[in-house]
């Protein structure tokens, strides 16, 4: 595991490339997965952001670029789906992940309570593991960086209620974020484009994750049907 400053120095105005398949996608495979962090790695990205323990961990037998790891788990009284609970925290934290990415955003979790009710009882439960808050609003960011979360990201715009109209990448919410927090801003969701992805380093933020647009392909094949359809 990498220490805060040699995690955040790694990936600092790089990239990082979210390799993840859900079970209902043909890639759906830690073995995959892992396939998908080898060419990221040789393709020169910088991190990688990982859905579950059991991919984490293939992962990490064949790249040692730092993780952002993550466990999306569907609760049916929430719907905080991104690390929502304390379980899914000591899963990735034993698992020896550079930082964990949890939903921080203002809904209530599947115990309970909020973000703000619950992640002080996490960083005192593990003061020295790194901690990024995914969030969808400036608010939201304001809060998290309070709260002590190591980095803020824009994740989940356009995927809560209150923010599904925006268009993504959220441009204008990622520079608020690099102008009002001091904390590492990781611009995260929608990117889509090489060029896209130059206008969001160009805002200043500290590292910015691709997923889809590199290791989904059904999504890819998708956009390029569309072109032929319209």
């Amino acid at each position: 595991m990498e220490n805060k400053q040699g995690f955040f120095d790694k990936i600092y105005r790089k990239l990082v490339v979210s390799c993840q398949a859900l079970p209902d996608e043909p890639l759906h495979s830690s073995y995959i997965m892992s396939k998908m962090a080898v060419a990221a790695t040789q393709a020169g990205a910088s991190g990688i952001r990982a859905n579950s323990v059991e991919d984490i961990h293939e992962i990490k037998k064949v790249t040692d670029l730092p993780i952002i790891g993550i466990i999306k788990q569907d609760y049916d009284n929430s719907e905080v789906f991104i690390t929502p609970t304390l379980k899914e925290i000591e899963l990735l934290v034993n698992e020896g992940v550079d930082m964990i990415a949890l939903d921080a955003t203002s809904r209530v979790r599947p115990d309970g309570h909020t973000i703000t009710e619950i992640f002080p009882e996490i960083r005192r439960k593990y003061p020295n593991q790194l901690f990024m808050a995914d969030c969808s609003t400036l608010e939201e960011g304001i809060q998290a960086e309070k709260l002590g979360f190591d980095a803020v990201g824009t994740t989940l715009s356009g995927y809560t209620e209150y923010t599904k109209d925006v268009k993504l990448p959220n441009i204008d919410l990622i520079k608020q974020f690099v102008e009002h927090l001091s904390v590492p801003i990781i611009a995260e969701g929608g990117i889509s484009s090489p060029e896209e992805l130059k206008e969001v380093m160009a805002t200043g933020v500290h590292s910015a994750v691709v997923g889809s647009a590199i290791t989904r392909p059904q999504e890819i094949t998708k956009r390029f049907i569309k072109v032929i359809q319209e």
